[in-house]
């Protein structure tokens, strides 16, 4: 007979055998699952219009559903409906279908043709050009192997970025390491050659090229004009860091002449390039496409989407015609195509979509920035990403994808449809101004100044400060800090 403790035993062993044991259980809880298609639609919204060129032709090459509507007139519409009915004739199109489109079309021919479409070479670089006339000189094959190594230390800027003593060194290792028996019988490269041959290429296009520092290339390019006597290469060789700090009096001083003589030889030396290798950095072609043009008809601002590079999408109508025939198509066959059609469909509605709310967003800043699009960029006004939601109704996140990298045709030139958007300044009179207008007023001030009185930032901001702008002296050298201009000390003019 078992007694009540050990029931109670018994009972303790069972449950805690059901602990480890493994078990099931219903419960509720939520999640938030992105559909893969809003992902698409994100990314349709964040293209370039040269980007989405390129995407809707790889979607068109993926998906046999899809054509894009060429505008055409009706001659030519006529002999495209010919080409065709020649087509249907010619091609199985049924056969394409249940295949997976590896036989016969215009596709395979389409991609034979994109697989040798011909590759712009890219320009010559800095280096190339400074090799290629490396080759044109007399020198030994020594001297030439240390050229190479110089070459190859010369940063985008035309500067040399190590010492030549470095050069040396890396020079001697390299051929040790590499050429040992060679080397045997050579004697190391030593300063006089690196020296010699820095020379040379001192003597290369760009002129100033192969520079330690901004004084010696400036030198160079006096050099090379022949201007080694004159007050300008005297200034650079002699007293460099009072030409940096306008220092015009001392300067006068030192070489027994005016002050305004002095200044007029420094506009001549500020004339020179400081970094003359930039002439040879990339230079390939970065056209941009206006995704949207603004247009000014009888008094209004009118938006329009520049669309004529981007012909609409329509559904083909040789596979739609073969897919309303479902009775032909069972099981995989079915739903595969039943996949391609509704993805033909979402993607010409996607695009539409884009397209719509690129113009809503282009709508209210037109009406927002009227007074700069009439008066120019001082009058340009604050405006944020959560303002355009708010208004279009859509998210902040939407109008930031829509407004990246995109770019504006408007009578006011070309701009990217960022630079509406700006912070902006409180003023006297109730509205703000934008944080960029005021950096043009800025410049506008410091141009129109009186050379010999530059205007300081405490003069600018109480300047603004009339005309009801509420700015701050350390924003006044920020501001002008971004434009590239001088304090006032340095702008003066004897």
């Amino acid at each position: 007979m078992r007694s009540r403790k050990d029931d109670r035993i018994l009972s303790r062993g069972t449950m805690a055998n059901m602990r480890r044991g493994l078990s099931q259980s219903l419960g509720m809880r939520q999640e938030l699952k992105i559909n893969p298609r809003l992902y698409q639609a994100m990314d349709l919204l964040y293209m370039p219009l040269l980007d989405l060129q390129q995407h809707l032709k790889q979607e068109m090459m993926a998906n046999p559903f899809l054509e894009l509507a060429e505008p055409i007139d009706e001659e030519e519409e006529e002999e495209q409906e010919k080409e065709e009915e020649k087509d249907e004739d010619e091609i199985d199109w049924e056969e394409i279908l249940l295949n997976g489109f590896e036989t016969g079309g215009r596709r395979n021919e389409f991609e034979e043709k994109e697989a040798y479409l011909p590759t712009p070479d890219a320009p010559p670089d800095l280096w190339d050009h400074l090799r290629e006339q490396l080759t044109l000189t007399r020198l030994d094959p020594r001297r030439r192997f240390l050229g190479e190594e110089i070459i190859g230390n010369i940063d985008r800027e035309g500067f040399i970025t190590c010492s030549l003593e470095e050069v040396v060194q890396s020079a001697n290792d390299w051929f040790s390491a590499a050429e040992p028996e060679l080397w045997e019988e050579l004697e190391p490269f030593n300063l006089e050659e690196a020296e010699e041959v820095l020379a040379v290429i001192q003597g290369f296009t760009p002129s100033g090229v192969g520079a330690r520092d901004l004084r010696e290339t400036l030198m160079l390019q006096l050099r090379d004009r022949d201007e080694q006597d004159t007050l300008a290469y005297r200034i650079v060789r002699d007293h460099f860091e009072l030409l940096v700090s306008h220092r015009w009096s001392e300067l006068s001083k030192e070489h027994g002449i005016s002050p305004q003589d002095v200044q007029a030889s420094a506009d001549g030396i500020a004339k020179l390039d400081p970094k003359p290798g930039l002439k040879y950095a990339d230079m390939s072609d970065n056209y941009v496409t206006p995704d949207l043009t603004v247009e000014k008809v009888d008094g209004e601002y009118y938006v329009f989407h520049n669309d004529s590079t981007l012909p609409r999408l329509k559904l083909s109508r040789a596979y739609r015609e073969v897919a309303m025939d479902k009775s032909k198509f069972q099981g995989d066959n079915k739903a595969f195509i039943a996949k391609k059609l509704n993805s033909a469909q979402w993607m010409i509605q996607a695009i539409e979509q884009r397209r719509q709310t690129m113009l809503k967003v282009m709508h209210f800043i037109v009406d927002r920035q009227r007074e700069f699009f009439e008066k120019g960029v001082e009058h340009l006004r604050p405006l944020t990403l959560r303002e355009v939601a708010e208004h279009i109704d859509m998210h902040e996140s939407t109008v930031s994808r829509v407004t990246n990298e995109k770019y504006v045709q408007t009578p006011r030139g070309v701009l990217p449809l960022k630079f509406f958007f700006s912070s902006g300044l409180s003023t006297d009179y109730g509205e703000d101004v934008s944080a960029r207008g005021i950096r043009a007023r800025i410049q506008k001030l410091v141009a129109e100044e009186d050379q010999k009185k530059p205007l300081t930032d405490q003069a600018i901001v109480d300047i603004l400060k009339k005309e009801g702008v509420q700015i701050a002296r350390r924003t006044v050298a920020k501001y002008r800090d971004q434009l590239g201009i001088l304090a006032a000390r340095m702008r003066k003019r004897v």
